[in-house]
């Protein structure tokens, strides 16, 4: 890096915003892999996202809660997640409303509307602030947008995309996903789209999921080029399974990943089937990443009572929505599948909303406003919302090996019996319930509680002794580094990170309505 950008002696680092022509184009990933690409040059390089929304969050060691993408590209950056890196999340409590989560606590819950009505604009000098502190300590901050930075209708109260780009004065790289189709039209439509001003800070575009020959995407590159006077700066080919934890949706790209590259057989003579129960706000459901970590571990969404058959676990995750989860557990009989399956002494493991519905008996009235619900009766804990949200790093033993994990919950459990004690909730029979995210991650522990679920479902299986859950994300993070040094124009995108806005470049009719 260019001496004037270290962080030492006052400078301001260097910065580069990474937006997506929509949401789902890459840009985590980009992000993640330029962190990568970077800190392994020597860079001290901080991820940064000023809005992010999510259900899938982590708490940093000081106790805030924050995206789960922004955590791991803290790790692809090699620096300890903290509030800055994503000062506001938002958390979809239904269609129309989220929990607001600032500096890592949670302030309120707002509508679309009221958010989009003034208060994300009092947000900015916050993001802006936290952009600059990053700044300040860091070489290069690689900020990653949201959506698309064209979404006109909401360009007044922006402040991820092109309002943290303007109030920073920092470039932007326009990622497209080539995969779906239509990318031409949409990085020409993406500029076109933004005003004089906006447009002034596109420096450039980067082209993903790209399959076949790059010397047939040539021409079309010239052409954009010719169009729009901005250069593409890489073609970054189609990896399967490449990615880091999601903001939504079911695919869990780190289990994709481990499932397509493990090709040892299982270590026993079984394998192990897990069903993971696909409720509604389904929250962190990365806990069942580490699973499917282990090979002869086959790991499946469900949302049918007769899905769950065959598994020899069944998983119960965490949600926002936990009384709302709960019905629809019993609308399409679950509900009466888990407590058949408890009953014989078949393996059930609820994993923070998942704990809570396993109870006797739920008192809401901070997240449902529902009043007094029945659990499913099969653990010994009544649970109270409470309006002060646990954010926690708990760390422990079970099973015999040590264990850490993170709480993200409004939900206090009171256990009141069980044969076991198991990170803080309880087990009674084959049925385990804890509050705590991320258990499964250490591999001692995550070994030790697959023997038993094998020994309850009757199943031959044997853990692996040697498979590392943290190599392994090491490895994917690794890879994501590689995709940029090697696909990507390197030399191009540090000189946006060290010098800045380009000058010159070229307005594109007809900008912003």
């Amino acid at each position: 890096m260019n001496g004037r950008l270290k962080a030492s002696g006052g400078a301001v680092g260097g910065g580069l915003l990474v937006a997506g022509t929509t949401s789902d184009a890459g840009k985590s990933v980009v992000t993640a892999g330029i962190c990568r690409w970077l800190v392994r040059q020597g860079v001290r390089v901080a991820p940064f996202k000023a809005q992010n929304m999510s259900l899938n969050s982590f708490v940093t060691r000081e106790g805030a809660e924050i995206g789960r993408a922004q955590a791991m590209q803290a790790a692809a950056a090699r620096v300890e997640p903290t509030a800055l890196m994503n000062p506001v999340l938002l958390k979809p409590g239904s269609d129309r409303s989220s929990q607001v989560v600032l500096l890592g606590k949670p302030v309120g819950e707002l509508s679309a509307r009221g958010y989009h009505a003034g208060r994300q604009e009092q947000l900015l000098g916050t993001v802006t602030d936290c952009l600059q502190e990053l700044r300040r300590t860091h070489d290069a901050v690689i900020c990653e947008g949201a959506g698309s930075p064209a979404e006109i209708n909401l360009r007044r109260t922006d402040i991820v995309n092109m309002g943290i780009a303007r109030a920073a004065r920092i470039p932007v790289v326009v990622v497209g996903d080539i995969d779906r189709g239509g990318v031409f039209a949409s990085f020409f439509g993406t500029t076109a789209l933004l005003s004089k001003e906006d447009q002034a800070l596109v420096a450039g575009y980067l082209v993903n999921k790209f399959r076949g020959d790059v010397t047939l995407l040539e021409p079309g590159l010239a052409m954009l080029r010719g169009l729009t006077g901005r250069r593409t700066l890489g073609v970054l080919p189609f990896a399967h399974g490449l990615g880091i934890d999601e903001e939504d949706g079911l695919r869990v790209s780190l289990r994709g990943a481990v499932r397509e590259s493990v090709v040892a057989p299982p270590h026993g003579a079984d394998v192990l089937r897990v069903a993971v129960c696909a409720i509604p706000l389904m929250s962190n459901f990365t806990d069942v990443d580490a699973l499917a970590a282990e090979p002869g571990v086959v790991v499946r969404f469900v949302d049918r009572a007769e899905e769950l058959a065959d598994a020899d676990l069944v998983v119960l995750p965490g949600t926002r929505g936990t009384v709302r989860a709960l019905e629809w557990l019993r609308e399409r009989g679950l509900a009466d599948a888990i407590a058949r399956r408890a009953a014989e002494g078949r393996p059930v493991l609820g994993i923070c909303g998942g704990f809570q519905m396993l109870g006797e008996h739920i008192e809401d009235e901070i997240e449902s406003k529902a009043g007094a619900v029945d659990g499913l009766g099969l653990l010994p804990v009544r649970v109270r919302f409470a309006a002060e949200k646990t954010l926690a790093r708990p760390a422990g033993e079970a099973l015999g090996e040590p264990v850490e994990g993170y709480e993200i919950h409004h939900g206090v459990a009171e256990v009141t019996g069980g044969d076991e004690e198991f990170l803080d909730g309880c087990r009674v029979g084959s049925v385990w319930g804890t509050h705590w995210h991320g258990s499964l991650e250490s591999d001692g522990f995550r070994r030790a509680f697959l023997r038993r679920v094998a020994a309850d479902a009757g199943r031959a299986f044997v853990p692996a002794p040697g498979t590392s859950f943290g190599t392994l994300r090491e490895e994917q993070l690794d890879r994501l580094g590689d995709l940029i040094e090697e696909h990507a124009d390197t030399g191009a995108l540090l000189r946006l990170i060290e010098e800045g806005v380009p000058e010159g470049l070229p307005f594109v009719p007809p900008g912003a309505p």
